[in-house]
């Protein structure tokens, strides 16, 4: 071997350029280029999946709600009698005599402008409808979200710390009871007991609506509360068990790992150890459901706002179905579904900020 061969570095010509320590080589670069490109692309795909359901929402609502029995023109007359010309008239002006195919082309056209059509029964726009309605969805619902999520995280980070004592077998199987039952035959046991009374046992609450009427400023907030009680807890009742449960579930899963057991031997007290450690990296599981029934908050429940004569969104889609008023119900049933497709996917994009192994 000659000396200007053994001279030659072991990287080969340009060794400290290609991969030396004055500069990063290919191998280098790799895992953070895939590390700051994987991201963007988790969230790419999330938002083309979202985008995707959105229209497969707009075209299901179209067609799923022309299986209902009924005419809404015949609605629209009022039970009157007209004539064979009067009714072609009316589904002229609704175009309701078009092709099917042409209808849906219509509905989809004016959808992806915000333009969700017009009301048979209020004869007005489905989007105005919805907006004045919303407010009130919003305040039943909205309370209630925030109170059986707390309740549930809480209980459920209890009950699984004291998994197996007497208070967690009684938490759980009240949540349990509760979740199982339906309802609107919850708010109607409610109505009866603290609305109508029992015997002796005046009746306390309204029996429904929002309002009772002519009452101003802090008197009618006042009102409006004393209205809301009853359908929040019958709310906060069926639902705090869920989230009771999937909290649980997820921590009982964190609490054999090894760190926990690291962070008691250091000397920690059990509730930092449960607060600082246990709980952050159990709470996935519970995020998607907070974001799922956030999403579900702007649907209400149906059958509690018809229960108690919300006037919400919920029970404005049961006063729909009941004509049937196919453009107010196409338009709530795309709303319904569009906010807990949107809740699910920030849910996704919020993942990594609690794993940052989600989305690598």
């Amino acid at each position: 071997m000659t000396a200007d061969a053994a001279s030659v570095p072991v990287g080969g010509a340009g060794g400290p350029e290609a991969g030396g320590p004055g500069k990063e080589g290919p191998a280098d670069r790799g895992p953070r280029a895939r590390t700051a490109t994987a991201y963007p692309r988790y969230v790419a795909g999330k938002v083309a999946g979202a985008a995707v359901s959105l229209l497969a929402v707009l075209v299901t609502s179209f067609f799923l709600f022309r299986l209902i029995p009924g005419d809404p023109v015949k609605f629209m007359t009022g039970g009157r009698q007209v004539s064979a010309e009067q009714l072609a008239a009316y589904r002229e002006e609704f175009g309701l005599d078009l092709p099917l195919w042409q209808q849906f082309a219509d509905y989809c056209g004016k959808a992806l402008t915000g333009d969700l059509g017009t009301s048979y029964q209020f004869n007005a726009p489905v989007v105005d409808r919805i907006g004045e309605a919303l407010p009130n969805t919003l305040l039943l619902t909205g309370t209630a979200f925030v109170l059986y999520t707390a309740l549930g995280i809480l209980l459920g980070t209890r009950s699984a710390w004291r998994h197996g004592r007497l208070g967690d077998r009684i938490s759980t199987g009240l949540a349990l009871t509760l979740y199982s039952l339906p309802s609107f035959w919850l708010g109607l046991l409610l109505i009866v007991t603290l609305s109508v009374g029992i015997g002796p046992l005046p009746g306390l609450f309204p029996t429904g609506g929002m309002e009772s009427g002519g009452e101003q400023g802090f008197a009618y907030v006042l009102d409006v509360a004393h209205h809301l009680v009853l359908p929040v807890v019958t709310l906060v009742a069926v639902e705090y068990g869920q989230t009771l449960l999937v909290t649980r579930s997820a921590l009982l899963d964190e609490m054999g790992s090894d760190y926990l057991t690291t962070a008691r031997a250091k000397g920690l007290r059990d509730d930092l150890v449960r607060r600082r450690h246990a709980v952050p990296n159990a709470l996935l599981p519970t995020v998607t459901l907070i974001f799922i029934n956030l999403g579900r908050t702007v649907a209400g429940v149906i059958l509690v706002e018809t229960v108690f004569s919300w006037p919400g969104l919920g029970g404005l889609f049961y006063q729909a179905l009941s004509v049937p008023d196919l453009p107010l119900v196409q338009g709530l049933f795309f709303v319904f579904a569009a906010a807990v497709i949107v809740m699910n996917t920030l849910a996704d994009l919020l993942y990594p900020l609690f794993d940052p192994r989600v989305g690598r």
